[in-house]
Order: C-alpha cells, then structure tokens, then sequence
C-alpha cells in the first residue's frame, strides 16, 4: 500500500502515476472519499467514548432524579457506541479495500506505455553468424532431445501441458547452475535460504500477488494455501510483523525454490519446449533496506544479474520496462533479455524490481529509526527483488547460443569445473 499522508497532501501525484500506468484515476476520489468517511467515524466513536468516560465519573456523585437521567443516558449512549464502533469497522474496511487495489506509483523516471515501450538500456555481446559458421542453429527442444537434456512428453503424459522432466545432462545443468548462483549470491553478500513454497493467503496478498496476478496463481482451497509463483513471496513475508535495526540494513537473501504458474491469457504462447511452462526453479536475490537506499540498490540488483549472464557468456540486453507493464508492487523494472537465436529476439530471463515500501506496508515491517536518523521511531522498510537464475529459461538460452554443428553444447567456462568443456549428443 502507499502512504495514506501522501493521498491526503498530494493526491495529483497518485492521479499522474496511475495515468503513467494506463490505470483509471477514478479510485483516487474514492480513496480520498473514503478516508474522509474513515476519520470522521474515528472522530465519531472517540466523542461517544468520551461521553461515556466522562458519564461515569458523574453518575459516581449524582443523586436522585439526576442519577436516573445519567443512567438512562448511558444506555442510549451504549446503544450509539456500538453503532459508532460498526460504522467505524466498515469505514475502515472500505478504505483498506481501496488501498490495496490501488498500485504501487510508477517511478516518473520509468518509460510510458505498454509492454511494448520498454527503453533499451544497454545491449551486451553479439549474436553468433550460425550461417556463416556454416549450419542452421537448433531449437532448445530439439537439442534437449539430441543431448538428452529433457523430456517434454513424459512431462505431459504425467502432469499435463507445460510440465517437463529434466534428464540427464538437463538434471546436471540445473543443479550446475543453482550451484554457481548460489557461491555467486554468497560471493555478493546474500544469505542462502531454502524457503517454503506453499503459503498463507497474507504472504501472498502482502506481495501484491493477489491483484492483477490473481488468475496465475495455484490455490489449494482444502488448506488455504498458495503455491509461489516466486520466492519473493516467502522471502518478503520473512520479516513480516518485525521491526528491524537500520543497523542490520540491507538484510539480503537468495532463495532456491520451485516456482508455479498458471501462465494465465498465455494460450498459444511458447507451446515448444520449455520457455514458458507451469513450473520451474528459480534461485531469486531479495533485499530490505531503507527507502532513500533503495533506488541505488535497485542498481547494484542489476549489476548483479548482469554479471551472472555474462559470466554465462550470453548475448542479451537490458530494458527499462514501461510503466503499463509494472506488476503492482513495482515502481521500477528492469530487464534482462538473452538472445533466443532460433527465435531471432531477445527474451526475458530475469528481472530485478524496487517495490519501495509497497511490500512492507501489507506485511507490517517497520525499520526503528534514531535520533541520528532525524528522530526516533519507526517507518516502513523498502524491498527489492531480482532473478539470479530462472533455470528452464536460462537452459533455453546456453542451449541455443553455445551450440555446435554436432548437436554438442560448449559449457561456459564458469560452468565448465561442474559440466565439462561440451555436453555431448546421446548415442
């Protein structure tokens, strides 16, 4: 949620962030509407409370006619505070409902538009020339089959479309990789964690995933359980109801865990392979620290997945994500895209996002502030999230772009010690 001080002072500002998402800005007439509703209820009860306090110091020395008046009043009293108290919990209710549909506010420094009007940033490495090598490159599914890598078939015939297995030298490549990110993430200075992949509605309610990204998640009614579609939403509820020392800031994590997607209004997207499937691993990078030090760290984010993919050795780019294509929780995105070549595009593999204090408001993380920091006390915390490694994506990308006319796949060198120099075709 957003700081209520803020709808209160400077209501254009949310009117022009939700204009930047392509958002109606009706909602913030109906916060303001609300809130005004919210306070005077408060105001209402308070006053009512205040009467019956103060009534019954009185009826303790009246007498007489006196005493039954004051008596007959505090039943009238009692019957209003109770409606006061009703109305209080409904306004209430009304405007937190309001709150937590209303978006996180699109930087001003994010570009405008849609999905399509990202801002290329930077662009690293150059696509291989497979025509002058002298072969026509292969798809990741058709060397996953050559190499033994996975299988999408028993994937389907045991779970459905969108599910795989990984096999052989894919098995090997992904624990490769989760072993590297993770010596890579404790190299940086984050903290290894394993974390649960089922959840409480509040965990993911808190990250913003029950808004706009409802319809991709998978609920267990039964239990009343999630299923993450990230480890951001466990690392993010961590410290919920906590209060932490600006001293121990930034706290940072990097979690390995399955993550689960309905891939939602993606029909006909990506059917071949495994680039868009219902469940992969992810080893996930997740920072608290305090709002003023979140903008920069959402730049050492970056810096970090940058030199995760080069050290895989591929090509890719780097894209500030428009405004309209902010999840919620977002203020500001930012893009890696590796080059695909049988696709002859960039695509995303990973992200890394600074949700300022949009998190930490839902889940109730403070940070105690001293006197040092202006005045003692506590405010919300910020969190940043970024993908060290989504693996399926990740395996789509070395598989393609270090492939040779053989069908064998030259390891990077980071991943040669735990690989090999080539995975070879099966026989």
């Amino acid at each position: 949620m957003i700081d209520a001080k803020l709808l209160r002072e400077d209501p254009d500002s949310i009117r022009a962030a939700q204009r930047r998402r392509g958002e109606p800005e009706e909602i913030v007439d109906q916060l303001i509407s609300a809130d005004e509703r919210r306070r005077a209820s408060i105001a209402s009860f308070e006053a009512l409370r205040g009467e019956q306090k103060n009534l019954g110091k009185l009826i303790a020395r009246a007498q007489g006619e006196e005493k039954q008046a004051l008596l007959a009043r505090t039943k009238e009293l009692a019957a209003a505070v109770k409606v006061a108290e009703a109305e209080q919990g409904e306004a209430a209710l009304e405007f937190e409902t309001l709150m937590k549909g209303l978006p996180n506010l699109a930087a001003p420094e994010a570009p405008v538009g849609g999905e399509d009007d990202f801002v290329v940033l930077d662009t690293v490495g150059t696509p291989r020339d497979f025509a002058a090598e002298g072969f026509e490159p292969r798809d990741h599914l058709e060397l996953g089959q050559i190499l033994g890598a996975f299988d999408t078939e028993r994937g389907a015939k045991v779970s459905g479309a969108r599910f795989y297995y990984l096999t052989g030298a894919g098995a090997r490549l992904e624990l490769a990789l989760t072993q590297l990110a993770m010596a890579k993430a404790s190299e940086w200075g984050f903290t290894p964690m394993i974390p649960p992949a089922l959840v409480k509605p509040r965990a993911m309610e808190g990250t913003g995933f029950l808004g706009q990204a409802a319809d991709d998640v998978y609920y267990l009614p039964k239990d009343d359980l999630y299923l993450v579609g990230t480890s951001e939403v466990p690392l993010a509820a961590y410290h919920s109801d906590e209060i932490l020392d600006t001293a121990s800031l930034p706290r940072s994590y990097a979690a390995f865990s399955p993550c689960f997607r309905r891939e939602a209004g993606s029909y006909g997207k990506d059917t071949r392979g495994i680039f868009r499937v219902h469940w992969f691993d992810k080893v996930e990078m997740f920072i608290y620290t305090t709002l003023e030090d979140s903008y920069a760290t959402h730049e050492r984010l970056l810096a970090f997945e940058r030199e995760w993919l080069d050290l895989l050795e591929l090509p890719y780019r780097v894209i500030d994500v428009a405004s309209g294509d902010l999840g919620a929780s977002a203020i500001r995105k930012f893009d890696c895209e590796a080059w695909i070549p049988t696709q002859g595009k960039y695509r995303e593999v990973s992200s890394a996002s600074n949700c300022t204090q949009f998190q930490s408001r839902r889940l109730d993380i403070r940070v105690r502030t001293t006197k040092s920091d202006g005045g003692a006390g506590t405010v919300p915390a910020a969190t940043l999230n970024g993908t060290l490694c989504a693996m399926t994506r990740t395996i789509v990308a070395l598989l393609e772009n270090h492939q040779q006319a053989d069908g064998s796949v030259r390891m990077p060198a980071a991943l040669q010690p735990l690989m090999g120099e080539v995975l070879e075709p099966i026989g």
